[in-house]
């Protein structure tokens, strides 16, 4: 048996709905959710897709084109909005905003929805409509000018591309869009498209084949311009098509949930071994992880073994909040909490690594058969029986302590000087080799250290020597970071 359970990494939308991030600014966006939706509506209906459409206050710089303007609001606003349409079930968001599109490589990892690339869309457009196209004109703003956004999705060797001359580009582009009597406040007639159309000229003169608007605010006088005889696209249009028929999927980086708190050293134990085993020359080469550390999860063993609170809803909305947060696999550093996971998996879109079958699987690896796993484990643990059915599937004997044996096992981990109480020390580490050696003369050839709070005493692969066998130590912990790690690798 596997050690995931569940559907997979990849969430799944509940409807077929794209989000448009409205209010960057707001006439453009609604020439995009207009054009969008005219598209949708001729679309055939199996694969007609619900269009939400959303903007917040948010106020704009006087120019926010300008060439060194400052985008920090505008980056944490489309950040909140992506989220938002994440709460919505959204499949995918549209960005109809060239100068966001500067930063979208900073959002696009932070975020689990796809946000549809709008010069990746235009590109395939020319691909596709203009093979033998070389030399294009783009109208943009200096912001995206100093940014070089068109030259990161259009290089030098396949294509050569046109700006305005810098006196065009201020005089004639920007006042076209930004000015008084500009796109921005109304004006799509008159002036403003006599300014647009001597840049166009200017970009004609420089021989473009083919111009490219690279404002929102531009794209919405395309037919304009077109009726003027300017050879020019309507990017708007191309994104409006491109987000309705995307199918894609975010490339986002691994990240890893843990449900923390059960117990608290032990959780940061587990992180510690993900970060050791994780191969990294600097910050970024590690793992993203996000910690739901909930000391207040109900314990585990006094519902199994007494009658105590249930913990199942308390795990559960742990694993809730961290599926919210675009976890792709989840890790709960606690044996005992494995009795309830298979009670909540199923309702779960992220799988659960289950520790107990990733352990008593590398014991099989690494020790074959027959082996006798010696497990010194809380009572709910051996109580709930999941150690053992763990060893069953694979053929495996389970050896645990004796009632008296447990009692002491529970000393070590629950007693007044216990770890679970902040200790410890040699005293805790000579009791704990002590049940080592009496499990091993019970036959065991290998022992789990059962409870996370038991790897802290000792370490992963020390072994004893009773009665002339060697006895190994096995730390699910850390066999459960190896795992994550190695998922987060093989996720690229």
């Amino acid at each position: 048996m596997s050690g995931i359970s569940g559907s997979g990494y990849q969430h799944s939308p509940r409807y077929n709905a794209v989000g448009i991030i409205g209010g960057l600014g707001s006439v453009a966006s609604a020439d995009v959710f207009f054009k969008m939706t005219r598209f949708a509506a001729a679309m055939p209906p199996a694969r007609r897709v619900e269009i939400l459409f959303d903007q917040k206050p948010f106020k704009e710089a006087d120019i926010a084109g300008a060439e060194n303007a400052y985008t920090n609001a505008r980056k944490l606003y489309v950040f909140d909005m992506v989220r938002q349409f994440e709460e919505r079930c959204a499949a995918a968001v549209a960005l109809p905003c060239f100068i966001s599109h500067t930063f979208l490589d900073e959002l696009q990892v932070e975020v689990g929805l796809p946000i549809v690339d709008m010069l990746a869309a235009i590109r395939r457009h020319l691909e596709t409509r203009l093979p033998k196209l070389q030399r294009v004109g783009v109208l943009t703003s200096s912001y995206v000018r100093k940014k070089q956004l068109f030259q990161k999705y259009f290089p030098a060797d396949q294509y050569e591309l046109l700006f305005p001359s810098d006196a065009v580009q201020h005089a004639c582009v920007m006042r076209a869009v930004y000015g008084a009597q500009g796109i921005k406040h109304g004006c799509m007639s008159g002036n403003t498209i006599d300014l647009l159309y001597e840049a166009c000229q200017d970009l004609l003169r420089q021989g473009a084949q083919v111009i490219l608007p690279g404002m929102t605010e531009v794209a919405m006088v395309a037919d304009a311009l077109i009726a003027r005889g300017i050879p020019l696209i309507d990017t708007n249009q191309v994104y409006a098509e491109s987000v309705i028929a995307y199918e894609g999927v975010v490339a986002r980086q691994f990240k890893i949930g843990v449900v923390g708190g059960v117990g608290p050293a032990a959780t940061v134990d587990f992180i510690g071994k993900v970060i050791r085993n994780t191969p990294a020359e600097k910050d970024q080469d590690h793992i993203k992880l996000v910690v739901e550390q909930n000391p207040q999860i109900p314990d585990r063993t006094q519902n199994l073994v007494a009658d105590g609170p249930d913990p199942t809803v308390a795990i559960y909305a742990a694993c809730k909040r961290l599926e919210n947060d675009n976890a792709d696999i989840i890790a709960i550093p606690c044996n005992t909490a494995h009795a309830f996971v298979e009670r909540i998996q199923a309702h779960l879109s992220v799988p659960i690594i289950n520790m107990l079958d990733e352990t008593v699987g590398y014991v099989a690896r690494q020790y074959g058969q027959p082996c006798r796993i010696g497990l010194l484990a809380t009572a709910g643990t051996i109580a709930s029986t999941v150690y053992h059915e763990a060893a069953q599937r694979l053929g495996m004997q389970l050896v645990t302590p004796a009632p008296e044996q447990q009692e002491q096992v529970m000393q070590i981990i629950y007693g007044e000087h216990g770890v679970k109480a902040g200790f410890v020390n040699d005293d805790l580490r000579l009791a704990l080799i002590e049940q080592i050696g009496l499990l091993a003369q019970q036959g065991a050839d290998v022992v789990i250290l059962g409870c996370t709070e038991l790897p802290l005493l000792m370490h992963q692969n020390e072994a004893f020597e009773v009665n002339g066998k060697c006895v190994p130590v096995l730390d699910p912990t850390e066999i459960l970071a190896r795992r994550c790690v190695s998922l987060a690798q093989a996720a690229g």
